[in-house]
């Protein structure tokens, strides 16, 4: 079976299936062994595990999840590309090509099905237009999952990692690391790619917390109190919560909450830590 990591054997598919690329999916193939090796690694695929592949594109990194894992399902939503994973798959025995929208899937019952609810590993190699909705989707909709390690623009992968003060810092670096520890295992440049995109990636690894590092009653309010906050990042923490339509408190308990978090009440969201958020959402679950 020719190695698609292999510039010439991807360029080679793509010639016989006379395949388009389509702007609309965001589609760009990795064409480099050492990094799809780094992936594989840093993922900590086990031949118990089974994984859920998301945009497996023409199969590269598929190929190499079969050679590593239990069972693989590959989610691919551009139904052009399921004769070519049909074919450069045809050999492996352990992979379901399921031509869906990953946004679409039931996945706690693919996990049900596939590995009796035990935790899986998610492995993707992401477009930028969907990555927060696709990774926000599996954390809030509690998929069991062990880790997520995914491709993806360079500057998201640091926006998950970074802390308060800076500019990457925002609504995506609080869910995710409310979720899980995030680590930058490589940075990708664009030349490892068909075609070449016009920002460097990196490649993420997501480990699942398997309890919350912080302690929140309402999860849901905690989320919108960050959300609300960074939506109008100029304003104060208070005026950006006051201007916004879910947020049901008034300025005054605002005002109360931050003095009795020994915060001043021109405070901004940026500079707020997710135990601070989560300390603010229970006081303000009082009135």
């Amino acid at each position: 079976m020719a190695t698609l990591g292999n510039p010439q054997n991807t360029i080679a598919v793509l010639q016989k299936y006379k395949f388009n690329f389509q702007k609309k999916y965001g589609q760009n193939f990795l064409i480099d062994i050492r990094v799809l090796e780094k992936i594989i690694s840093a993922a900590d695929i086990t031949e118990d595990d089974f994984v859920l592949e998301i945009g497996p594109g023409i199969g590269t990194m598929t190929q190499y999840l079969c050679e590593h894992a239990r069972a693989v399902a590959a989610v691919e939503i551009d139904k052009n590309l399921i004769p070519i994973l049909e074919d450069t798959l045809s050999v492996y025995e352990n992979v379901e090509i399921i031509q869906q929208d990953i946004l679409k899937i039931d996945i706690n019952r693919l996990v049900q099905e596939k590995n009796e609810g035990n935790p899986i590993k998610v492995v993707a190699n992401l477009p930028y237009y969907i990555t927060t909705p696709i990774i926000m989707g599996l954390f809030e909709s509690h998929v069991p999952i062990e880790s997520i390690t995914v491709m993806v623009q360079k500057e998201v992968a640091d926006r998950m990692q970074v802390g308060p003060g800076t500019k990457d810092y925002g609504a995506l670096s609080l869910a995710v690391q409310y979720y899980a520890k995030p680590e930058i295992v490589a940075n990708v440049p664009s030349n490892c790619f068909i075609p070449r995109p016009k920002v460097g990636s990196a490649v993420i690894r997501l480990d699942r917390y398997k309890e919350a590092p912080v302690q929140v009653k309402e999860e849901k309010q905690m989320f919108a109190l960050i959300r609300a906050s960074f939506n109008q990042r100029r304003k104060t923490l208070v005026n950006g919560l006051n201007n916004a339509p879910d947020i049901p408190y008034g300025k005054e308990q605002m005002i109360q909450a931050l003095e009795e978090m020994g915060l001043p009440a021109n405070v901004r969201g940026e500079s707020l830590t997710l135990a601070q958020f989560a300390r603010l959402s229970n006081l303000l679950s009082r009135f």
